[in-house]
This record gives structure tokens, sequence and C-alpha cells, in this order.
């Protein structure tokens, strides 16, 4: 038998890893492993059923800076393979991405197929084994490589690539445990902040630009924040959730926050009352606030809707100053963003060599993914830092196999 190389995993990690290392090693055996009935799941709903392929920034240090797990360890990889590297790789075969006003980059088709078809294409092309419904149970490693028990059989392989993806129970890593590896404990990142029964819960649909700040902490962001049926959600909600996924884990998702709807939140009620003097609070109109957001935050801070702006006392103006600049909530919970769920947490990257994501602990073994402790915030992040793992792992087992 010849070199066989076992990919265990068929999401994008994985079949990023195999079509690399299948095109870099021709007359090696690549085989992909995969669980499920279905390869490339995250693939197929990301961005909404468009893929978000990778996000437009294309220096490696300002890249980075978008990962909460994994910033400086990745500052090498990018160095080798990232955004503009990307868009090449699917360019030339056949897939042209666009970019979107916020940075977002989708096939111009808009179609998570077009990237699922490619790589379809890519695996038949390099006759990469695919191998559904098979469950890896254990590895163990020996003089003439790995032996691999799986639901249906036992095989053997030279080397092994560890894709697996994120899971938010620590029981799934236990046969990767067993290797020798330590896991950084798994929890849920990207995710929506709870608001039950909330009064906000009116404004479903409304977005709105602010900062959003956890009490108590210096966890702060500022985005697009945008309001749900059970609470808020959006990019502003969501990049805090990444930065913060330990912090409010430890505090089983019951927090405190506050929004900062207006930075100059006491020049603006100043201005107001100044120009509108003899208007209601309720027909005053203010540049980027819809009508509906406006008479929320009066109900809210039991302000007289009625009241002209000439007629507000000292203590009401103060009272539309907090509201405006520090509107507070209390999260009860959380919600995971739709099905493209992201784990932080997964191998210790002081184990991995990251210049080719080898084991420092077992030769021949890599890691390609979110397996590793690396998450990045929503746009495109995540799938960047599959694609650089997976294309370092099928240069790093290339080097290996020409020594």
């Amino acid at each position: 038998m010849g070199i066989r190389i076992v990919v265990i995993g068929g999401g994008a990690a994985g079949f990023f890893s195999a079509i690399n290392i299948a095109e870099k090693c021709p007359n090696v055996e690549v085989v992909i492993l995969e669980k499920t009935t279905k390869t490339l799941s995250k693939v197929k709903v990301s961005g909404g059923g468009r893929c978000n392929v990778t996000h437009a920034c294309f220096v490696p240090k300002e890249l980075s800076a978008f990962y909460p797990r994994g910033e400086k360890e990745l500052l090498g990889p990018f160095h080798t393979f990232m955004t503009g590297d990307t868009i090449a790789w699917f360019s030339d075969r056949g897939v042209e991405l666009k970019m979107e006003d916020d940075g977002r980059m989708f096939p111009v088709s808009d179609s998570s197929q077009t990237i699922i078809d490619c790589f379809q294409n890519e695996i038949n092309k390099h006759k990469v084994k695919v191998q559904l419904s098979t469950e890896v149970k254990s590895i163990v490693e020996g003089k003439d490589g790995f032996q691999i028990k799986t639901n249906k059989e036992s095989m053997t392989a030279d080397t092994v690539v560890l894709a697996v993806g994120g899971n938010s129970k620590v029981k799934h890593y236990e046969w990767i445990e067993s290797l020798g590896h330590t896991i950084s404990q798994p929890i849920p990142s990207l995710f929506t902040f709870n608001l039950k029964k909330h009064a906000s819960n009116e404004l479903m649909g409304l977005a709105m630009n602010a900062s959003v700040r956890i009490v108590g902490t210096k966890f702060e962001e500022y985005g697009p924040v945008l309001f749900t049926h059970w609470g808020m959600s959006g990019p502003g909600i969501l990049k805090l959730s990444a930065k913060a996924a330990k912090y409010l884990f430890e505090r089983s998702y019951q927090f405190d926050y506050e929004v900062e709807w207006i930075s100059n939140a006491q020049d603006l009620v100043d201005g107001l009352r100044k120009t509108n003097s003899k208007m209601q609070l309720s027909n005053t109109k203010i540049e980027g606030f819809p009508s509906r957001f406006w008479i929320y935050l009066l109900q809210k801070g039991n302000m007289d809707s009625k009241k002209r702006w000439a007629d507000l006392n000292k203590k009401e103006l103060e009272k539309l100053v907090q509201l405006l600049s520090r509107d507070d909530y209390s999260a009860n919970g959380k919600t995971t963003f739709k099905e493209e769920f992201v784990t932080a947490g997964g191998i210790n990257l002081k184990e991995v060599n990251m210049k080719t994501m080898e084991s420092k602990i077992i030769s021949k073994l890599y890691f390609s993914g979110e397996v590793l402790n690396i998450d990045g915030y929503t746009g495109g992040f995540n799938f960047q830092a599959a694609w650089t793992g997976g294309f370092i792992v099928a240069d790093g087992i290339s080097k290996q196999l020409a020594i």
C-alpha cells in the first residue's frame, strides 16, 4: 500500500486541507472521514445561504486582530496564506468573489452551492475519497503510522489531519485528549443577548449603530445592534459575545450591559432643548433615530412624551442623557447565531507548530479549522482561518513527504 493521509472532518477546513494535500502530493491516497451524512454543512448555510467566504482585510496584523482567540498565533500563518491568496485560489478554479460595503466577500453567484460545487469538482479531480457516516472512535499511534478505529472499521494512516470542527461538549474531544493533547474548554462564541418578554422585543427588525458595554468589565464593542423578538443581535452584539465568551459562560449568561446610542448625548439633549423648546418630546425628530425607537426610549424612562422641551426640569434632562448614553439592560441567556455557531476553545495552540499546523506532541498529526482554540468574529473570518490552516497543513505535509 502507498502513503495514505486521512482527514477527519468533512467541513470547510477538512475539504480545503484534503484538496490542497492531494494537489501538492499527487501520488498519495487522501481520504476524508465524515461522521454525519452530509459534508460542508456550515458552508451551505453561511451568510444566509450565500457563503461569506472571507473578509476584505489584506494586512496580516489587521486581519489577526479579528480573532479573540488566536490573534498572535495567526499572524505568522497569515503571512503565508490570507485573504488575497483565498481570492486567487477560488479565481483559479473559476469562482470569482465580490466585496460588499461592510467588507464581507461572497461568490458573485450569491450562492453557497458555488463553493460546494467548486470543492466537489476538486475532490473528484484529485480522486479524494469521502466516507460519510463514519465516526472516529479512537486513534492510536504505532510504529507504522496511525491505527484509526471508526464505527465501521479499522484503518491505517501514515498521516492524520484533525479537522473535526468545534463542539460545545468536552466529551467529543476525549479521543483527541487520549493522544496527549490538552483541550481548552469549548464554549459558545457568536451569540445573541436574550431579553425575555422585554419591551424592546416590539422593535424587532430595527437596527442601529451603537457602543455596547458589559457592566463591571472592559468588554466593549461598537457596531450595528439589531432588535429581535427575543433580545439583541447584530454584528455589534455578536462581536462582543466573542470577546467576552469566557466571562459570559462563567456567569451562565446572566449579566448586565449598557448601550450608548449617542456618543455626545449631553450636547444632543442641550441642542434639542434649544432648537425645539416649544415642541413636544414625542414629535421631535432626531437624525438617525426611527420614531418608534425614540418613543420606546421615552416610555422606558417613564418620560411624559407630551411635555415640551422647554418644560423639562434638570432631573428629566439628565434622565434623557442617561437613556441615550447608558441605556441599561439585563441579559437572561443567549441564543446561538442561526446555524453558523462558532466554538471558542479546542486544541491548545501551545501544543501546535503554527508554521506547519503539526502537533508538537505527535509527529505526522496535524490540525486544521475550528478544532483549534481559534475563533473569529462574524464576517468571513472563521472561514479565512480554515482556508489558511488547510493550506499550511498541506504545505507542511508535502514538505515532510519530500524529506
